[in-house]
């Protein structure tokens, strides 16, 4: 047991999963959780990767050694200000937010003095959402990572310790690198996701009918991060637009020399760069990064 008592602020897939996790391996003394919806309280209740699961977050998080924030990065200020009374001297707040800098910037002056705060983001999801998504082996061999602020060593310590107990790899690093590194594998991948579902309902020659009858593997693998929960990306792209903006404006580059290439019927210039990227892909593939492999079955409870 790593936590005598650990509270889960925002009962989704990854609070979840973080409490299926810390069960199956006895890493929390005691789970308790907090949602702002009374239906996903009862849902949690229901499904049991809490202990109690209380009306408030206040009462979650009394007496608990860690506090996970497991909300939209919009939310995390105005929840981090409403706990700050009722957090015990040296517990540890961490969040799971994809965005680290506002994460920080929101949550950080609330945090009060004698308490730790290490941000935290797990390289893990599914499309699905809600409490009932959940499942203990999410976070087996992806990568956590925590963000070294200045974090005391013991604290820090902990948290990994935390982690690495529920299957995941750790690594540090600073808030800056974290939020360019995600808007290169995952945030701007998502914004090009949903725009592809925009630009199919969009195209009048094809009907909405045949979209769907027609999805095979290309278009509903590629599009399927796109059923995600969008509110919590609202807040990823708000509060991590400089990154995004940046890496989306590379991949336009990108595209108007693939467009170049289709145009001139420059197919040199297509095979190397479709080898190229190739080659990429079978690197995520050899180190255990793609979740649609036969090796990460999952069962999502309905």
């Amino acid at each position: 047991m790593i936590y005598e008592r650990v509270a889960l602020l925002g009962l989704g897939l990854i609070a979840s999963s973080m409490g299926h996790a810390m069960k199956a391996a006895g890493l929390a003394g005691e789970i308790t959780g907090y949602a702002r919806s009374a239906a996903t309280r009862d849902a949690a209740r229901e499904v049991g990767f809490c202990d109690h699961v209380f009306d408030t977050a206040a009462e979650a998080v009394a007496g608990a050694d860690l506090v996970v924030l497991a909300v939209p990065v919009g939310a995390m200020g105005e929840l981090a200000a409403a706990i700050a009374p009722h957090l015990k001297p040296g517990a540890t707040v961490t969040d799971v937010g994809s965005v680290k800098a506002a994460v920080i910037e929101a949550v950080g002056p609330h945090i009060p003095e004698g308490v730790h705060f290490i941000p935290g983001h797990p390289l893990a999801g599914t499309e699905h959402s809600g409490p009932r998504s959940g499942f203990a082996t999410l976070f087996t061999n992806r990568w956590c990572l925590l963000i070294d602020d200045h974090a005391d060593p013991e604290p820090m310590a902990h948290l990994r310790a935390l982690w690495e107990g529920m299957g995941a790899n750790v690594d540090v690093m600073d808030a800056a690198h974290h939020d360019v590194v995600l808007a290169v594998v995952s945030h701007t991948p998502h914004l090009i996701a949903y725009t592809m579902v925009g630009v199919a309902e969009h195209v009048r020659r094809v009907s909405d009918s045949e979209i769907i009858k027609y999805s095979a593997s290309g278009f509903r693998d590629f599009t399927r991060i796109a059923a995600s929960d969008p509110t919590m990306w609202r807040d990823i792209f708000l509060t991590n637009k400089e990154a995004v903006l940046d890496i989306l404006g590379r991949f336009s580059e990108e595209l108007f020399a693939l467009q170049r290439a289709i145009r001139t019927e420059d197919g040199e210039h297509l095979h190397e760069y479709f080898t190229r990227t190739r080659a990429i892909r079978r690197s995520i593939i050899d180190a255990g990064q793609d979740t649609s492999a036969p090796d990460f079955g999952r069962a999502v409870a309905k």
